[in-house]
């Protein structure tokens, strides 16, 4: 798990141990050793070295799933971004009633934790800590000869240590943990870390905790496999550059028939690991041994890392291969306590890097190759606009290589445990949620970023998304670094802005909802279908979505910077026109009812008062009279 995204970690500082203080009965659970790559952003992995025995467990585990297939699993919504937030995270329950939390999504680490309502050193998070008392399913794990206990022998606790100096520590406990409404899989029963302290990042950051998918007895994954609710594996996606969000799935799905694979090995290395045996840059290899990709830990891939670190060797010649093919300017990184390798000149649109950038593959052990795209190596310069700086470092002296999560940005990554195996797709991972939510395969990433093994048969379009049923509703959040106060005056300048920047009417864009968050402003937009239609055309819906998830809606600078944080479609209405005008209907015939009592009243009460005359005495004058002729 790489926890840190500060650079200025000592350099000389290489290894740290995590504690597991969870271990099995009899034999003492093994130190984890922390790996750490000096000198890079978001550089620590943790492993955890798998015992014989638990070895045995998952076997046991595997062999019971030969032959049967598991329906349910888990579909939960990404959100965050890698490079703004340095993770992404998704939204778990726990407890009953449930208790919302916003979790770090991180294939390195093996516990799940949040902030316990008892913690005396928990940093301010997203969401409120969890109070084991307003749960009427929770119970602590009692000390057992199975677990660490705390001091007063009743709880079994945990510990981790992290490299850069941050920590989480607690007691565990047991509750339901929720999926969300969109899971298939229903609420389960599992162990979960209730935090009493936290150090460093870990008490800054603004995420609550962590999700563990590693491998391990206190992972999510192995306590819903070793339940038998879901198969043993998990997929993740994250958005491309830009673009925040994505998805994840707990369970198996059905890989795309494209899907390229490479062996992971448990027992070579405790962490989810690849057989990378080959770069190739604009078609031609680095002249590299192919063991250097094998050496230490071999080829790590964690989600929770950021960016990718190769050994010095292997660095270099990527580096110097990159810049070898390229015309741009070399201009410093945005920081200056770093030594980025950044380019200018190649404009904001990440559709035209591959102009400028060259393709990169990597070369599995099996033959079969991993395409990736500019953005899958580089990141936007923050303070350079159109320029673009590596997201691949050097790392260090240690001879591992490490594949964060930009590495795989808008691919879904099926890391298959059951099997032994890790798959990757290039895919638009800003639709796959709504993919997922339709069911069958996501749609492919655009030709750019297509597998060179691709089969002879055609993938499906984009637009193929939305062949098979009409939309009748787009919408979209986004945030942006402007407060509250100062947009709510201009919102509906904003939304001529949006309509003119998605080539649609200004009657067709609505505000939702506003809200302050922080420093900053959420807003929710829907768009219509323009005039009397109740549905889009296909292409206007690809056109929309596309001019949002690709960054292409660009707004004058009193705006500030903003960011997508998710998309929605819905299907139009199937609303008759007696069921779409029924409010109408009735409140016309209510006004007629209300104004016809209302006159029947006032005659009624003017006639009362009128009476049948005055009186007036026989003999009394009249006032004259004109006669008036015959």
């Amino acid at each position: 798990m790489a926890r840190s995204r500060d650079r200025g970690a000592a350099a000389s500082c290489f290894l740290f141990l995590l504690f597991l203080v969870v271990g099995a009965a009899g034999t003492p659970e093994p130190s984890l050793q922390a790996l750490f790559i000096p000198g890079g952003r978001s550089h620590l992995v943790l492993p955890l070295v798998l015992s014989r025995a638990n070895s045995t467990r998952r076997s046991a585990v595997a062999r019971r799933f030969l032959g049967r297939q598991l329906t349910a699993n888990a579909r939960m919504r990404l959100y965050d971004d890698l490079l703004t937030n340095g993770y992404y995270t998704t939204r778990l329950f726990i407890g009953t009633p449930p208790q919302e939390f916003a979790l770090i999504v991180d294939s390195g680490s093996t516990v799940t934790y949040v902030p316990c309502s008892t913690c005396e050193q928990c940093g301010n998070h997203q969401d409120p800590r969890f109070q084991p008392d307003l749960s009427s399913t929770y119970e602590p794990v009692k000390c057992n000869v199975d677990c660490t206990c705390d001091k007063e022998q009743k709880q079994c606790v945990y510990e981790r240590q992290y490299a850069e100096m941050s920590s989480s520590s607690g007691v565990l406990g047991e509750d339901f943990i929720s999926f969300g409404k969109e899971s298939e899989l229903k609420p389960q029963r599992a162990v979960f870390g209730c935090e009493n302290s936290e150090t460093g990042d870990l008490f800054s950051q603004h995420a609550d905790g962590i999700i563990g998918l590693g491998r391990g007895q206190l992972s999510i994954m192995d306590q819903l496999v070793e339940k038998g609710v879901i198969n043993d594996s998990f997929s993740l996606c994250y958005g491309g550059m830009d673009i925040g969000g994505g998805a994840m799935v707990l369970g198996e799905i059905t890989p795309p028939p494209d899907m390229v694979f490479s062996r992971s090995d448990p027992v070579r290395s405790p962490y989810y690991n690849i057989e990378l045996k080959e770069i190739d840059v604009d078609g031609k290899p680095l002249q590299l041994d192919p063991k250097i990709f094998d050496s230490r830990h071999g080829t790590v891939l964690d989600s929770g890392t950021t960016y990718a670190y190769l050994p010095e060797e292997a660095f270099i010649a990527f580096r110097d291969s990159i810049m070898s093919k390229l015309s741009l300017k070399q201009i410093p990184g945005p920081d200056p306590n770093y030594k980025d390798i950044c380019f200018s000149g190649a404009g904001s649109d990440v559709s035209e890097l591959s102009k400028f950038f060259p393709k990169v593959e990597m070369v599995f052990g099996n033959g079969e190759n991993l395409s990736l795209s500019p953005e899958n190596y580089l990141f936007r310069h923050s303070k350079v606009s159109g320029a673009y700086c590596l997201g691949i470092f050097q790392n260090g002296k240690d001879l591992t290589t490490l594949l964060g999560g930009i590495i795989v940005r808008n691919t879904l990554v099926s890391y298959d445990r059951q099997n032994e195996k890790i798959g990757f797709w290039k895919t638009n991972c800003s639709v796959l949620w709504e993919r997922l939510h339709i069911g069958g395969v996501p749609s492919p990433a655009p030709s750019e970023n297509t597998h060179a093994t691709m089969n002879d048969s055609p993938a499906p379009s984009p637009s193929d998304l939305f062949d098979h049923f009409e939309i009748g509703l787009i919408t979209f959040d986004m945030t942006l670094n402007i407060t509250y106060a100062k947009l709510l005056p201009h919102t509906e300048e904003l939304a001529e802005l949006i309509a003119h920047e998605l080539e649609v009417d200004k009657n067709q864009v609505h505000l939702i909802n506003i809200t302050s968050e922080g420093n900053g402003t959420l807003m929710r937009w829907s768009i219509f279908p323009a005039g009397s239609s109740s549905f889009f055309s296909n292409t206007t819906v690809m056109d929309i979505i596309s001019r949002l998830t690709e960054h292409r809606v660009h707004l004058p600078e009193d705006f500030g910077s903003y960011q997508l944080v998710e998309w929605n479609v819905e299907p139009p209405s199937r609303r008759t026109w007696w069921q779409w005008h029924t409010v109408a209907l009735l409140v016309g015939v209510s006004m007629v009812i209300l104004l016809s009592f209302t006159s029947l009243t006032v005659w009624y009460i003017w006639r009362r008062n009128k009476g049948p005359g005055q009186y007036r005495p026989v003999d009394s004058p009249l006032p004259e009279q004109e006669l008036q002729p015959l």
